[in-house]
């Protein structure tokens, strides 16, 4: 349930003409600077970011990445996830963007917007009929995956324990042509806490597989979820649902105010598509045709956990969530994007809509200038 990359195609297919544009505005921005603005240090923050893009760079710092180091995945993911579902990570507060249903399963997602960094994405899925182990092993299952994720071209398991059920693996996904394609580098793990599974996936550095010019690599992203059985929406007192709670973000070089766009646009037609695979899933487990692939064997190692004992910890630490945080790049003049953004609404598209999107840019980076 990878939410941003899942729904990417029908979300830049909306907002090709808009990444047009905001790669024409800015070079007209740029061209038209004025001399105070020609230093080295505006140059490089533009070239290194392949003067793609019109958000604020953020560096890469530990609280990013939670941690990426050679234990991939450990016992700090699981207390972040943790802190995730019970709303006590001390982030912004999450803004809801839709509520779907269908007969057999329910769909509610929410965004919010981190001072720095991409959005960030949290969604409740309940499918009707279905265990929480189906459901974690149809996730974690990259053999099947390939049947209805169309977008993931190749997936190897790079490195595994069998003691934790702890694995790197690499993805290789699609991306529309004007794209190049997209490479992950992912580390797993689920802990079980007495049947609510909590599932962290989230990119790692893995030196030994070298990084290539393409597919270009994500280096951030954070997709984790929890797994637990509730009661079906029949009304029986049957604990025979499934729900899903997703956690997701990720920087694949597409500016983040464009993304949303395209998000709140693709979201449903993508999402709908999950539960067709799920349920083919479950067919061809009750049928056998479903072979056990080395991920979804791993899938079944899980590190075993109390809430209970874990809670007591955490009160006992005084633990306490917060905010990811990270460098922003406060060196951009906030005139030079309003100004390439007039610039570009004024001369090259005289939709409404078009203007409407870059002008509402401009004003929310000149807002974050002021709060700097």
């Amino acid at each position: 349930m990878e939410l941003t990359s899942f729904f990417l195609p029908d979300l830049l297919l909306f907002i090709t003409p808009l990444w047009i544009a905001v790669l024409v505005g800015v070079l007209v921005g740029w061209v038209w600077r004025p001399t105070w603005a020609r230093d080295d240090k505006l140059f490089t923050l533009f070239n290194n970011n392949n003067n793609n893009n019109l958000k604020l760079p953020a560096t890469t710092e530990p609280s990013q990445v939670y941690k990426e180091k050679s234990g991939f995945v450990t016992n700090d993911d699981f207390r972040h996830l943790w802190n995730l579902v019970e709303v006590k990570d001390g982030g912004p507060t999450w803004i809801q963007m839709m509520d779907r249903n269908t007969p057999t399963f329910s769909y509610q997602a929410w965004r919010r917007d981190p001072q720095d960094g991409p959005p960030q994405y949290r969604s409740r899925t309940v499918f009707e009929d279905a265990t929480p182990e189906m459901v974690r092993d149809f996730f974690w299952d990259d053999d099947f995956r390939s049947k209805w994720d169309d977008m993931l071209l190749f997936s190897s398991v790079v490195e595994s324990c069998k003691e934790t059920g702890t694995m790197v693996v690499q993805w290789v996904r699609k991306f529309p042509f004007f794209c190049s394609d997209r490479e992950y580098i992912i580390g797993r793990r689920i802990w079980d806490a007495g049947r609510v599974f909590y599932c962290v996936t989230k990119g790692v550095q893995y030196p030994s597989v070298p990084r290539q010019s393409k597919p270009r690599r994500v280096d951030l992203y954070y997709s984790s979820w929890c797994i637990r059985a509730v009661e079906s929406k029949r009304g029986n007192g049957e604990m025979t649902s499934c729900e899903v709670l997703l956690f997701h973000h990720e920087d694949m070089g597409i500016p983040w105010e464009i993304a949303k766009l395209g998000v709140r646009q693709g979201m449903w037609g993508a999402v709908k598509k999950i539960e067709p695979g799920l349920r083919a899933y479950q067919s061809a487990k009750a049928e056998g045709t479903a072979g056990l692939s080395q991920s979804a064997s791993l899938a079944q190692i899980n590190t075993k956990v109390s809430v209970e004992e874990f809670m007591n910890e955490r009160d006992s630490t005084g633990e306490v969530g917060g905010d990811e945080k990270a460098s922003s790049g406060k060196n951009i003049p906030k005139i030079l994007v309003v100004g390439g953004a007039i610039a570009l609404a004024c001369t090259l598209d005289k939709g409404l809509l078009t203007k409407a999107v870059i002008f509402g840019v401009a004003r929310r980076f000149a807002r974050m200038g002021k709060r700097m």
